[in-house]
């Protein structure tokens, strides 16, 4: 049986965003997870199936791949012994759920005491046609958050400690009674740590972080193009408590261009050639992106022809070479000619026996053969 479009399992549009698929994978995994469905097969093959979906959505390589080749560029990798296949989907949920409060209702709660991995950030960068096909190299300034140079990300002043909370005597979580109900919820005093700082960091209030504007340094392989996704691992928002930073994925836009069109790994322009040249043929220099290549125009061409130069296209992200480079000619016909002009172009109307002055020969005629 054909695998269903991964976009489908999830039930969001192509250009959904991370946090559109991230909430639609939550939703799925929780009605289909086998806690839920025992003895189910349907649920648990509906919860695999989803749960694949979602480890090729939510890495930026693997989506980019997916949108360009569908499931074969997983295949492809495979044969090629550059992946190995998808993960156990139940690591996927844990991943996904993690700290959040439907997993702790599931599977307990995680320990806030210790390290967290910080946010992903996300930045959206417009450039360059000639930039998107070359490769270049580019500078942003994001304001994220930063280990705290003070504390190293502790939180606590040198040679401070931590105390136990009296709100939760150290368990991070506080009982509520609503009548015959009683409820787990987490401790809005130490925040589910089950600790206090002794002395808080005066430079970063206790966080182990602080807001600080950085400037991150980007190389965009050749190639890219709207939509293509860059991650730069290490740069999100810093770690909790001294966890690692998470990563920052940077969304390519690329500007129109005055020129040239883009169409997957080929490019396309139109080159103007005279009446002159085209009736007599010529050979013209047309300008790619990065060079000039020469087209042989032959005698009689017409607007519209087509002339095809192998390779000087775009580079293939997936390493299959080089797209084309597509010059469509557009046969200029002069608005201002001098009297002597018109006058050798009449006499060139009559050696091939046309009457300029009529249409019979043309739609007009045509047109009373029609009604005879």
């Amino acid at each position: 049986m054909a695998k269903r479009d991964y976009y489908e399992v999830l039930g969001v549009a192509r250009e959904a965003s991370d946090d559109e698929i991230k909430k639609a994978y939550r939703k799925l995994a929780v009605k289909f997870h086998p806690d839920k469905n025992p003895g189910d097969k349907s649920a648990e093959e509906n919860f695999k199936e989803i749960g694949e979906a979602y480890e090729a959505l939510s890495d930026a390589h693997k989506r980019a791949a997916y949108d360009q080749y569908g499931h074969a560029a997983f295949d492809a990798r495979a044969r090629a012994g550059r992946g190995g296949g998808f993960h156990d989907p139940f690591d996927i949920f844990r991943e996904v759920f993690s700290g959040s409060s439907i997993f702790e209702e599931f599977f307990g709660r995680q320990d806030p005491s210790q390290p967290h991995r910080g946010d992903d950030l996300r930045y959206d960068l417009e450039i360059t046609l000639e930039e998107a096909v070359l490769g270049c190299e580019k500078k942003i300034s994001i304001t994220k958050s930063i280990r705290c140079a003070t504390c190293d990300g502790s939180g606590m002043e040198q040679g401070s400690k931590t105390r136990v909370c009296p709100t939760c005597a150290g368990h991070g979580v506080v009982l509520t009674s609503r009548g015959f109900i009683s409820l787990r919820q987490t401790c809005p005093h130490c925040k589910g740590s089950g600790r206090l700082l002794e002395k808080p960091c005066k430079t970063c209030h206790g966080e182990g972080r602080h807001e600080h504007n950085s400037e991150i340094k980007l190389r965009i392989p050749a190639g890219v193009d709207t939509g293509s996704r860059l991650r730069s691992s290490g740069n999100g928002e810093a770690g909790f408590r001294g966890g690692p930073a998470g990563d920052l994925y940077v969304i390519l836009h690329v500007k129109p261009h005055e020129l040239f069109q883009r169409d997957g790994d080929d490019l396309l322009c139109e080159a103007p050639v005279s009446f002159v040249q085209a009736a007599l043929g010529a050979e013209i220099e047309v300008p790619t992106l990065d060079s000039k290549v020469r087209i042989k125009i032959p005698a009689g061409a017409q607007t519209g022809a087509a002339f095809r130069v192998k390779g000087k296209g775009v580079k293939n992200l997936q390493g299959y070479g080089y797209g084309d480079f597509h010059v469509r000619i557009q046969v200029q016909v002069p608005t201002h000619l001098s009297v002597e002009q018109k006058a050798k172009l009449r006499e060139f109307a009559a050696l091939g026996g046309e009457d300029v002055d009529t249409n019979d020969k043309g739609l007009l005629g045509k047109a009373k053969n029609l009604f005879r």
